[in-house]
Order: structure tokens, then C-alpha cells, then sequence
């Protein structure tokens, strides 16, 4: 059996360097007991080892995930590092050296406590990514569609390919407050960056009659009789409310400034430089 219980292993936090953890634990023929990601404030008195991210020893476990338990497996563990589960880099080595001991069966094996924990993790992840494609609301900034959201996962990368197709020629950026990244996409080339803060100016008036014709055709739609919170909620979890526009309270429309024409509202939701149309408010549909 591999030792290793009173060591733990740091690395810098890069899907990369978890691989080279792996590869750390078999050529040293031993399990940490914990994986954490450098300049984690630690307070511990067992040894630390510093695993260095190699390309070679990256690729070689990468190139072995595959042969050796299948391509849905691979997928599966890119998936399972961008949860948020607590301690999951050493759940997703104990996975694999459990992977590379049975094979293609690995990810049916949910009896195992290490295989539930990561396929729960993951579900949840892919809950979360799913919510945010329909909850996401866009504003318009100097030309260019801005969005905030804070998930509890680090959801980005899996929302990528939705909105490129979606918004093929448009310029957008949505912030993720909880991870301090950014998906930044320009026609045709999409980029994922680290940033620590996001301040945006104030809408213009246009982007202001839009968010509240938004607000009006939300509230339209709804049937007075069929008013129903929890449905509501169920459909809508309210941690999303915060950045979405049919939630945001009503501006106090300045003098001067109402709009010289009057489009229909219904139409909004095929406009590309919208949000996404929103569920009913009562849940129907």
C-alpha cells in the first residue's frame, strides 16, 4: 500500500500541475494526505512538497487517462477539478489510481465512497452551468455585452461554447465575481483571464430603456391568477436574482429623456444584443 499519510503535496493550482501530482504519487510510490494549491494559508505542521508543473509529466498522465479508462473518463475529471468540492485534488487522485487499477468500469463503481463524491460534484456543476446559460442577462457597455455572475463552481469554461454560438459576432464579457475570471470573447476568438476587479460605468439612457422594457415585458406576460412564488423559485433559485434584469427594482425615469418612439416589447427577445428570454414569472410554460 502506498505511504505517504503525513505529507502533503502544494502545487500551483493548474489543471496541469494536479497531473503532475499524479504522476508525483506513483513515481514516489506513495498518497498524500492532502493536495493543496500554493499560498493557501496553511496551518500545519506536516511536511509540504512543492510539486513543480512539468509538461512532459503532465502529458504523459493526460495521454494515459484515456487509453486507460476511456475518453468519457478524461472528460469527466476536467469537469470534476472545476467544482467547487472541498478537497477535490485529492479525491480526483485517489479516483484515478482507482481508474488505473479497473479500467473502463470506473465511473459506474458509485458505491465507492471517492466515485459518488466526484459524480455528485460534478451533477452539480453541470446543474449550475446549465442555470446560468438561461440566467445569464447582458447590458450594453460602449458597444460591447457585460454580464456578472457568482457561482459557487468555476462555471466559464463550460458556458464558452453557448454563448460563442450564440453571439458569433458580438463582443462580450461575462465576470465571474467568485473566481475573479473573466470569459472575454471577441468575433471568433474566446479567452478566459484572470481579473481581480470589475468596475463598470453607468448605463447609458438607451441601455436603461431597454432594461426597463425588459422589466415591463416580464411582468406582462405573467397571469394574475397563476401568481406563484415557490413554482417560481423552483424554476428561478433566488441566488440568481441579483444580476438579473426582471428583478432589478425600477429606475426613476429622468425629465426629458422618454424615448421617441414606442417598440413592441415581445419583439426584445429576438434581438441578439438581449438577454436570454426569461421563464414566466409564475412558471408556466
Amino acid at each position: 500500500m502506498p505511504d505517504g499519510s503525513n505529507l502533503i503535496y502544494q502545487y500551483d493550482g493548474s489543471f496541469e500541475g494536479l497531473l503532475c501530482c499524479v504522476f508525483e504519487s506513483y513515481e514516489k510510490k506513495e498518497i498524500p494526505l492532502d493536495i493543496i494549491v500554493a499560498d493557501t494559508p496553511q496551518t500545519t505542521l506536516l511536511p509540504i512538497r512543492d510539486i513543480v508543473t512539468d509538461e512532459e509529466k503532465a502529458r504523459r498522465v493526460l495521454v494515459s487517462i484515456p487509453k486507460k479508462m476511456g475518453k468519457e473518463t478524461l472528460d469527466f475529471i476536467r469537469r470534476a477539478f472545476l467544482t467547487c468540492l472541498p478537497y477535490k485534488e485529492k479525491e480526483i487522485l485517489l479516483f484515478l489510481r482507482l481508474g488505473y487499477r479497473v479500467g473502463n468500469s470506473v465511473l459506474n463503481l458509485l458505491t465507492n465512497d471517492t466515485v459518488h463524491t466526484l459524480t455528485k460534484a460534478v451533477k452539480y456543476l453541470n446543474n449550475e452551468s446549465n442555470q446560468f446559460r438561461q440566467f445569464i442577462r447582458f447590458s450594453i457597455f460602449q458597444g460591447a455585452m457585460v454580464a456578472e455572475i457568482e457561482p459557487n463552481n468555476f462555471v466559464l469554461p463550460l458556458l464558452v461554447e453557448h454563448f460563442r454560438n450564440r453571439y458569433p459576432e458580438e463582443k462580450f464579457l461575462i465576470y465571474d465575481k467568485s473566481h475573479g475570471m473573466a470569459l472575454i470573447y471577441q468575433p471568433y476568438h474566446a479567452e478566459i483571464v484572470a481579473i481581480e476587479s470589475l468596475e463598470l460605468p453607468e448605463p447609458d439612457e438607451e441601455e436603461y430603456y431597454f432594461q426597463d422594457l425588459w422589466r415591463l415585458f416580464y411582468n406582462t406576460i405573467e397571469v394574475e391568477g397563476r401568481h406563484n412564488p415557490k413554482c417560481r423559485m423552483s424554476h428561478m433559485p433566488k441566488r440568481y436574482w441579483k444580476y438579473m434584469t426582471e428583478f432589478a427594482p425600477p429606475r426613476r425615469k429622468r425629465p426629458g429623456m422618454e424615448p421617441k418612439y414606442e417598440p413592441n416589447p415581445v419583439l426584445l427577445s429576438s434581438s441578439p444584443a438581449r438577454p436570454d428570454t426569461p421563464l414566466l414569472p409564475d412558471g408556466q410554460g
